[in-house]
């Protein structure tokens, strides 16, 4: 294995089937050798904790392969770095205000002492919430959309 090539599960904490999924999706860049066997450069452990912190944020494989429009080979530059924070950000912000109004939402029905189901406003008898669409009604809209779709971890 070459100076600058690393063994990326065991650094990265990722199974090695998760690698694989990343590189045959093209999140990865990886060499192959002669036997077949993949190897991965040293900057695919900042591709693959930036993989980990995006999927820990929620978003699905396409935003991140969106994300990760960075160059494949090689260290990418502080301004692609620049460019892929600024991108995430306001994705970021809006899931942080989504979580602040589940948790002030929460708050409100433990503490509101109407205990019972009867009296919440939020239990929705008669499904009278199905007229917003599918899914959980009241909860920030963020929230609300589909589960991303998940691959190995």
């Amino acid at each position: 294995m070459g100076a600058t090539q690393v063994r990326a599960a065991g650094r990265s904490g990722f199974t090695q089937s998760a690698i694989r999924y990343y590189d045959e999706l093209g999140l990865l860049s990886a060499a192959r050798t002669a036997g077949g066997q993949r190897r991965f450069q040293r900057s695919s452990l900042r591709r693959l904790a930036l993989i980990r912190a995006a999927r820990n944020m929620g978003l699905s494989l396409d935003e991140i392969s969106a994300a990760l429009a960075l160059p494949r080979e090689g260290i990418p530059g502080q301004a692609d770095w620049a460019g892929l924070s600024d991108g995430l950000r306001k994705r970021l912000d809006e899931q942080i205000a989504a979580l602040a109004a589940l948790r002030d939402q929460l708050a409100g029905c433990i503490g509101c002492g109407c205990m019972s189901l009867d009296n919440c406003g939020a239990f929705n008898p008669a499904d009278s919430a199905s007229s917003d669409g599918p899914g959980a009604a009241y909860l920030p809209a963020l929230l609300r959309r589909a589960c991303p779709a998940t691959g190995p971890v």
